[in-house]
């Protein structure tokens, strides 16, 4: 191999590594990339018109397998009540968060432990930790901390390290309980771990009471995926979803009213696949939707869910136009 095409080969695998790892160092849930503030969880006495389907939300920890040291999940104002969170009345919401770890986590191996609905086996796993948190000052807008834990008591995934689940469910009350995560190396402060990211299937979050701001999520397409179905709830006709890719300046998908879903089918493109698409979620501008809360989930055409990371896998999708070549007749 001449020392061109060497330097060439080397150039493309840094150029390829780089993409892979983007972002991998963030940990925050939501992540950096989202513009996402909150995630929220309802008491189960709640309504479902207030934007959460099912009172239970589930996400997933992936620590990398190099890494050896102990680890952290802090929770950002882990109690109903206070600056954050959405009353109905009086404070009554109590929201238990607990950490599986063991064989039955890996998702790709247990479908109940997606916990796109909490039923069947989705606690599935070692619980390693768990607390219920109702109206509580002293964690109103501060940090929880489970752990520390070890890598090894996740379950072991070839793809994506040591997993490990976390799932809010709102066991009492109608309240809502807007809360946020964060993967650390220490108990007290915010430090990330090289490599690591979270995964969901089923995506609830509160949007910005902001006319001008855009979230962001951003699910992985694999390998063979032709088209995916995608499924929001309770959008309340507050602006639009907008799909962006690296080959996609952007479409419209349907929205859903309050307290309903709707569900569209979207093509992919062979650029598309082994990347991430991006979810846009623009605020109406006319006047402002307040405490709007959203559910949106993903299917491809064999039905099988598809993830959001918080870091999303090969760096945030930026549009890139197509330049087609076209021969010119001379003789024209």
């Amino acid at each position: 191999m001449s020392r061109k095409k060497l330097t060439y080969s080397l150039v493309t695998i840094i150029i390829i590594f780089f993409c892979l790892t983007a972002n991998s160092t963030a940990q925050p849930v939501p992540g950096e990339d989202e513009n996402i503030q909150f995630l929220v969880t309802f008491g189960r006495d709640g309504a479902t018109s207030w934007g959460d389907d099912d009172f239970s939300q589930t996400w997933f920890f992936a620590i990398p397998k190099e890494y050896k040291g102990r680890f952290y999940i802090r929770v950002f104002d882990p109690d109903t009540g206070g600056e954050h969170d959405e009353p109905k009345g009086e404070w009554n919401t109590r929201t238990q968060f607990s950490v599986y770890g063991g064989k039955g986590v890996d998702p790709e191996i247990n479908e109940d432990s997606r916990g796109l609905q909490p039923t069947g086996n989705y606690k599935s796993g070692t619980l390693l930790a768990s607390r219920i948190f109702g109206e509580d000052r002293q964690y109103d807008n501060k940090y929880y901390t489970f752990g520390p834990f070890n890598p090894t008591e996740g379950d072991y995934s070839e793809k994506w390290g040591y997993i490990f689940k976390v799932i809010a469910d709102g066991i009492s009350g109608d309240d809502g309980n807007l809360y946020r995560y964060f993967l650390s190396r220490e108990p007290n402060n915010d430090v990330p771990i090289e490599g690591a990211n979270a995964f969901t299937y089923e995506y609830t979050f509160r949007m910005w009471n902001n006319t001008q701001s855009i979230s962001h999520i951003y699910p992985f397409i694999d390998e063979g995926v032709i088209y995916v179905k995608q499924k929001n709830f309770d959008w309340d006709d507050d602006g639009t979803i907008v799909v962006v890719s690296r080959v996609r300046k952007g479409i419209q998908v349907p929205i859903s009213n309050e307290d309903d879903w709707v569900e569209s089918r979207i093509g992919v493109e062979p650029e598309e696949v082994n990347s991430s698409l991006d979810f846009q979620f623009h605020k109406k501008k006319e006047f402002l939707v307040r405490n709007n809360n959203v559910v949106i989930s993903l299917e491809n055409q064999r039905g099988d869910n598809l993830k959001f990371f918080s870091a999303p896998i090969g760096g945030v999708p930026i549009y890139q136009p197509r330049i087609v070549v076209r021969k010119v007749d001379k003789n024209q």
